[in-house]
């Protein structure tokens, strides 16, 4: 899956948890905590596989079910010292939405093989076909095929909803803009 498909596959499904548990939509801080969780697996193991075979290839590391496990053990319990537990939890929904995402296309195909990265160290690492090289090199080899499309379509979905919510998380990171008032409203 691509940086904008895990973004929007993460907004979706933080939008349905908020929605479904506290009648509210995203908002804040949670959300830019959410977008980092939807891309730190590939910003860990990309880099250090791809340009400094550190790691055996793109889905190792970040990607491994027991490492995601016992990161957000630690980031939780740090979390209820500071009250910051909503952030944590729109992480972990972002984090972990990235590796079923990545896990999405090989089970639909039947290629369980290509899944076993979830159970890295544990599962030793895959053999990809694909070549070496960076983002670019994989960005240009894009194929708009039917899956590329749904990505693209889940994208587009997950911004108009982001822009219907009033772009929250926007104010984090840009100063001076600012989110609706009052601060949590229901959907």
């Amino acid at each position: 899956m691509w940086p904008w498909g895990h973004a929007a596959v993460g907004y979706l499904l933080y939008t349905a948890y908020r929605r479904s548990r506290f009648d509210l939509r995203p908002h804040g801080v949670a959300v830019v905590a959410l977008a980092v969780g939807t891309q730190l697996p590939d910003l860990i193991d990309k880099p250090l596989a791809w340009q400094f075979a550190v790691l055996p290839n793109g889905r190792s590391f970040g990607h491994s079910l027991l490492i995601a496990a016992a990161l957000l053990v630690a980031l939780w319990l740090v979390a209820r010292r500071f009250d910051a537990r909503e952030s944590v939890a729109a992480f972990g929904i972002g984090y972990i939405g990235h590796l079923f995402g990545d896990a999405l296309y090989p089970a639909l195909a039947g290629e369980f093989h290509y899944v076993g990265f979830l159970g890295w160290p544990l599962i030793p690492a895959i053999e990809y076909e694909l070549a070496t090289g960076g983002f670019l090199d994989h960005l240009f080899a894009l194929d708009l095929g039917p899956l590329a499309l749904f990505e693209l379509g889940l994208t587009v979905v997950a911004a108009a909803l982001w822009y219907r919510h009033e772009l929250p998380g926007l104010g984090v990171l840009v100063p001076g803009y600012g989110e609706s008032t009052p601060e949590e409203r229901p959907e």
